[in-house]
């Protein structure tokens, strides 16, 4: 990178990319439901299932307007932090499956003190062009990224 500099900070928005891509994925398990071998109560507790999923999911991590959902990532001298509305910035440690591609980015996390791991879809729609650029360049070459927070 041309900078040393170890601080970045990028927010993100709500994709219709990847809510079209969710919505096409449920009205395919939908139709999976109704027209396969299923007994018709078992067919109506798959869609009421698919429309729990999808209450829950919608607000959290694909519009993200949701006070608990990720909106947005910092790396500073005392490691990795997470944005979301309700919380604040929360230190977290960044996973070694965290996936950066030119049309996605899959930000895997886990917060300190937890030990369940938290994942964040980051389409190329939800950043301007040159911020998911950057976004993409600083979770492949960052130095330390994978290092827990207190410890540099």
């Amino acid at each position: 990178m041309s900078s040393p500099s170890e601080c970045f900070e990028c927010r993100w928005q709500g994709s219709r990319l990847l809510l079209a891509a969710y919505l096409i994925c449920q009205l395919l398990a939908w139709l999976a439901a109704l027209l396969g071998p299923l007994p018709w109560w078992a067919g109506l507790g798959a869609i009421c299932a698919c429309v729990a999923h999808g209450a829950w999911v919608v607000p959290r991590r694909i519009l993200l307007s949701h006070g608990d959902a990720v909106v947005g990532l910092r790396r500073d001298g005392r490691g990795w932090w997470v944005f979301s509305r309700a919380q604040g910035w929360r230190a977290v440690r960044l996973c070694r499956d965290s996936v950066a591609l030119p049309a996605l980015v899959v930000l895997r996390f886990v917060p300190v003190g937890g030990w369940v791991g938290r994942s964040q879809c980051i389409p190329c729609d939800a950043l301007e062009g040159d911020e998911h650029r950057r976004l993409r360049v600083r979770l492949k070459f960052s130095r330390r990224r994978w290092v827990d927070p207190g410890q540099g």
